[in-house]
């Protein structure tokens, strides 16, 4: 029987191109995101043609009724999950200074990259051990995408940076609590990757890429290298690990002289 992962924000960007390459994986896909189906259709028909089958969920993370939904959809659709992975995220609407920076905007960034991922594992997490129970066989994981804004401080746009950090301790926290269970949780700490996010900060980001600090080939990173790592844990190649970082940053954090 096909595996199956829900994967929050994948109607386009990092989200996507991890369902993408889970579908070409074999894995049954349900997509969990804000947009009108119309918006995403494409995307969806893509991952039908890689082999999935597929369930949308237009849904936000940060409201407790629509997580609950959800994971009911899912159920009802396959009957099972065995991998989540935490995508969905967003950046302030303003990028402020962190002297100035309103409660609104943390408000906001906090309950979509923090307060609802944390939620949703929780979720997924308690159906995932009732699987294990039920089935000694069943494997599944939790993967979290983070950033490397979880460590490198950003002062234009505190809460975000906030939200990553708590989102590495949340790994740690679920990777202790689902050890018992033989249940992994990493964390993809991306760098700076070509997506929609980063659009608005194009010049910025080139000059840091071609000028000062990436080690590897001098190039944005691609959403696909995101999902390669995904895969990667998804497939169950290093399930001897939990509570581990892979950061694909082309070397931009690695410390030096």
């Amino acid at each position: 029987m096909k595996k199956t992962a829900l994967i929050t924000g994948a109607g386009r960007g990092i989200g996507f191109a991890i369902a993408e390459k889970l579908a070409a994986e074999d894995f049954n896909i349900a997509v969990m995101d804000v947009h009108e189906e119309s918006v995403v259709s494409d995307a969806l028909k893509q991952l039908e043609r890689a082999g999935a089958k597929v369930l949308y969920c237009r849904a936000d993370v940060s409201s407790a009724a629509d997580r609950a939904k959800t994971i009911e959809a899912v159920k009802e659709k396959f009957g099972r999950l065995n991998v989540l992975v935490n995508n969905a995220g967003v950046a302030p609407k303003v990028r402020a200074d962190i002297l100035e920076a309103t409660e609104e905007s943390y408000e906001r960034v906090m309950k979509i990259n923090l307060q609802g991922p944390y939620f949703l594992t929780q979720a997924a997490a308690n159906w995932m051990i009732e699987q294990k129970k039920a089935d000694s066989a069943f494997s599944g994981c939790i993967i979290n995408i983070a950033s490397m804004s979880s460590s490198v401080a950003s002062t234009g746009r505190g809460e975000y940076c906030i939200s990553k950090a708590g989102m590495s301790m949340m790994t740690q926290l679920f990777a202790v609590r689902l050890g018992e269970f033989d249940i992994p949780v990493y964390e993809i700490r991306p760098g700076i990757i070509k997506t929609d996010m980063t659009a608005v900060v194009t010049g910025k980001y080139d000059k840091l890429i071609f000028e000062d600090h990436i080690l590897l080939q001098s190039r944005w990173g691609l959403p696909e290298d995101i999902a390669k790592a995904a895969a990667m844990m998804a497939r169950g190649d290093i399930a001897y690990s939990t509570g581990q970082i892979i950061t694909i940053d082309g070397g931009f954090t690695v410390p030096r002289l």
